[in-house]
């Protein structure tokens, strides 16, 4: 509903209900988010402009030694081509990665005046799972994020693009993909993001956001 002023405030929390949104992407040596080990993430945090337009702001990225006892499976490092034991990663601990994400994304909720951080993430429930895993195994206690709701880019896109792979949505919606930059944690993270502004975005062109009362 518009102000008196005729502007629409769009600030993110008027948005997303209070949320403040975060794309994540973690690649990882296996899917046991208990025990194999989390290899890289990438967090990208997100700005609406004055006219309501969904954006990219800030992109955090880190390489991840893995945790002490973890497992590497080998048939999943040969996947996404990460060798963890390579000292030209300049891998940092889970901890200081996590705190580094944490404090950025404590700083956007504050600044948009949210109230709880979101992940927004490709088949989210397994970056759910490894980052949530992670914050419990370091024992870091201001976790901004809700621990159980996310927004899915997966079940977003089967909805609005028929598709629910990563490359084939950004492809129906006008986004290149390249298979070959495809299963590095900056990467699928830059293009989830996206793909998540493209689709909010685009609701918002035909008319679905801000909701017109009757």
């Amino acid at each position: 509903m518009e102000h008196k002023n005729n502007k629409i405030n769009y600030f993110l929390k008027k948005r997303f209900r209070n949320f403040y949104p975060v794309v994540i992407d973690i690649e990882t040596a296996g899917f046991n988010y208990e025990t194999d080990a989390l290899l890289e993430i990438a967090a990208i945090t997100l700005k609406m402009d004055k006219l309501g337009w969904l954006k990219k702001k800030k992109i955090l990225h880190y390489h991840i030694k893995p945790f002490i006892g973890s497992i590497v499976n080998e048939m999943s490092i040969k996947f996404n081509k990460i060798d963890p034991f390579s000292p030209l990663r300049g891998a940092v601990s889970e901890k200081v990665a996590i705190n580094k994400i944490i404090k950025k994304v404590q700083e956007g909720i504050k600044l948009e005046k949210c109230k709880k951080g979101i992940i927004v993430a490709h088949n989210s429930i397994f970056d759910l799972n490894f980052f949530m895993s992670a914050i419990k195994r370091n024992k870091i206690k201001k976790n901004p994020f809700h621990t159980f709701v996310t927004f899915d880019t997966a079940t977003l896109s089967g909805l609005a693009l028929g598709q629910t792979v990563l490359a084939k949505a950004c492809k129906n919606i006008g986004i290149y993909f390249d298979n070959k930059q495809a299963h590095s944690a900056i990467y699928d993270a830059t293009q989830t993001a996206n793909l998540f502004c493209k689709i909010v975005n685009k609701w918002k062109k035909l008319g679905g956001w801000p909701i017109k009362k009757m």
